[in-house]
């Protein structure tokens, strides 16, 4: 009789914490796109610990809240190639393990905190970064792509 009573009242204090979450809390995934302004390569990048390769694809998957709320932020880390041009050995050869072995040495790693800027209502398309030179960042959250008149990266 007592273990029943106890978990009537679990679960009506279940029920009761249920109420308490609200829509502004609620979260969805998005996609997370590399956008790359520089010479260099960027090799991988992470917002907020979700990891993606550079290359200007889109990756899934970031988690962001539905509506957009102040103090949002974008903790990013990624590593650049500063040769991804130069030219190696032939692949599978011990020169080639060699070169690579000098090359990755070269590899640079950086990091930034930036601000998630708002976005409309629940219109949010994901997350794009933008690597600029000078080793800076842009986050946007527009939902037209790169290149397009209403993009906020000109």
């Amino acid at each position: 009789m007592k273990k029943t009573r106890v978990r009537w009242l679990l679960g009506l204090f279940g029920l009761a914490l249920i109420g308490c979450s609200t829509a502004d809390n609620e979260m969805a995934g998005g996609n997370l796109q590399a956008v790359n302004h520089t010479l260099h390569g960027i090799n991988w990048f992470s917002v907020n610990g979700y990891r993606a390769h550079g290359g200007g694809g889109s990756s899934c998957c970031i988690i962001l809240p539905t509506k957009w709320r102040p103090g949002l932020k974008a903790n990013i880390e990624w590593e650049v190639d500063p040769e991804p041009f130069a030219e190696s050995p032939p692949l599978g050869t011990n020169e080639f393990r060699e070169f690579m072995k000098k090359h990755k040495a070269k590899y640079q790693h950086y990091s930034a905190t930036v601000d998630i800027p708002e976005w409309q209502g629940t219109d949010s398309c994901g997350l794009s970064v933008h690597f600029l030179t000078c080793n800076k960042i842009k986050v946007t959250t527009s939902c037209w792509g790169y290149g397009s008149p209403n993009n906020p990266i000109k």
